[in-house]
C-alpha cells in the first residue's frame, strides 16, 4: 500500500493538470483572457487567474463527480488562502484601482464540458 502513495500523487497531479487546462479553454471560449497558471505565494495558490476587460476571476479548478461536491470542495479554509494570494497578486497589478474582482470556481465533471461558477464565494473586496 506504502509503493501506491507516489503512484495515486503523480495520477491526482496529472489530473489536476488536465482539468486546469480544461477549465482555461472553457474560460478562453467565453472571451476571458488567462493571466496565469497556478499563481503560487507564501499565502496560498490560485489555480487560474482570468481576466475580461477590467473583471479579474480568481478561478478554483474541482475535478469531482458532481457539481455540489465540487462546490463544497471550496471551504472557508480554501477562500481565506485564494483571498491571500489574490490580495498579493493584485498588489502588483498597476491598475489596480479600476479592477473588478470575483472568485469562480470550474468544476471538472466527469463526460460534460467544464461548469463556471461565477462568485462561489465573496471575498473582501
Amino acid at each position: 500500500m506504502e509503493a501506491d502513495g507516489p503512484a495515486r500523487r503523480q495520477r491526482a497531479y496529472r489530473k489536476g493538470h488536465y482539468g486546469e487546462r480544461l477549465a482555461a479553454l472553457a474560460l478562453r471560449a467565453k472571451g476571458y483572457r488567462i493571466v496565469a497558471r497556478r499563481y503560487r505565494t507564501r499565502l496560498g495558490e490560485i489555480d487560474l487567474i482570468a481576466r475580461r476587460g477590467d473583471l479579474v476571476a480568481f478561478v478554483e479548478v474541482k475535478a469531482r463527480p458532481t457539481l455540489a461536491a465540487a462546490m463544497e470542495a471550496v471551504g472557508p479554509l480554501a477562500a481565506r488562502r485564494i483571498e491571500g494570494a489574490a490580495d498579493m497578486w493584485l498588489s502588483r497589478q498597476r491598475d489596480y484601482a479600476r479592477l473588478s474582482v470575483r472568485f469562480d470556481l470550474v468544476a471538472i465533471l466527469p463526460w460534460r464540458w467544464p461548469v463556471h461558477v461565477e462568485n462561489v464565494f465573496s471575498g473582501r473586496f
